[in-house]
C-alpha cells in the first residue's frame, strides 16, 4: 500500500520514518534538523556512536521522542547537474532503506522527498526514482508494507501525486 500525503514527517504515527540525513548523522537543515529536534538528544548520542554514513547508504536508530519506533537515516546525493552519479546514488538510498525494512520486518514507513531540499535534486527526477524503487520493492516483497510519502510543500505533493497516479494506476 502506497500513500502520498502533504504534511510534516515528524508527526507521522508510523513504525519507521526515513531521515534525509547528512554524512555525519549529527543533524542539519530541513528534514534532518526537524527529526533531530523532535527526537531529542538521545538520537544525537546514538548517531554519534555510528559515526559516518556514506552517500547512498542507510542506517537504523531508535526514534526516541518521535511517534515512530525507528528512524532510518539515509544520505542522499547533492545535485551537481546529473553528471556525478546522482541518480544511481539516490536509487541506492531507497534500495538500502528497503533492505533495512525487509531485514527488520518493518510494516510501515514514511519517506520525505530525499535530496530535493537543500541538496537541490530536481523534484520530478527524484520522484521518478523514489516511485520506481518503491514499485520494485513491492514486487519483490512478500510482506505487506505500508509506504507513505510525506511531502512538505504543495509543489512536491502535486508532483508525487501525479507521478504516482501515472506509474501505479497503469500497472
Amino acid at each position: 500500500m502506497v500513500e502520498i500525503v502533504k504534511g510534516d514527517i515528524v508527526i507521522q504515527e508510523i513504525e519507521a520514518i526515513v531521515n534525509a540525513a547528512n554524512n555525519s548523522l549529527l543533524g542539519g537543515a530541513g528534514v534532518d534538523g526537524a527529526i533531530h529536534s523532535v527526537a531529542g538528544k538521545e538520537l544525537l548520542a546514538e548517531c554519534k556512536t555510528i559515526g559516518f554514513c556514506k552517500t547512498g547508504q542507510a542506517v537504523l536508530t531508535k526514534a526516541y521522542k518521535l511517534k515512530s519506533d525507528f528512524v532510518i537515516h539515509t544520505v542522499g546525493p547533492i545535485w551537481y547537474g546529473g553528471g556525478n552519479n546522482e541518480e544511481h546514488l539516490l536509487s541506492l538510498c531507497y534500495r538500502n532503506v528497503f533492505n533495512i525494512i525487509r531485514e527488520k520486518n518493518i510494516k510501515s514507513v514514511a519517506f520525505p522527498a530525499i535530496s530535493t531540499g537543500v541538496y537541490k535534486f530536481p523534484v520530478d527526477l527524484a520522484t521518478d526514482i523514489a516511485l520506481r524503487e518503491t514499485r520494485e520493492f513491492l514486487k519483490s516483497n512478500i510482506n505487506n508494507v505500508k509506504i507513505v510519502f510525506v511531502c512538505y510543500d504543495e509543489n512536491t505533493y502535486n508532483v508525487y501525486l501525479n507521478k504516482f497516479n501515472q506509474l501505479f494506476r497503469k500497472g
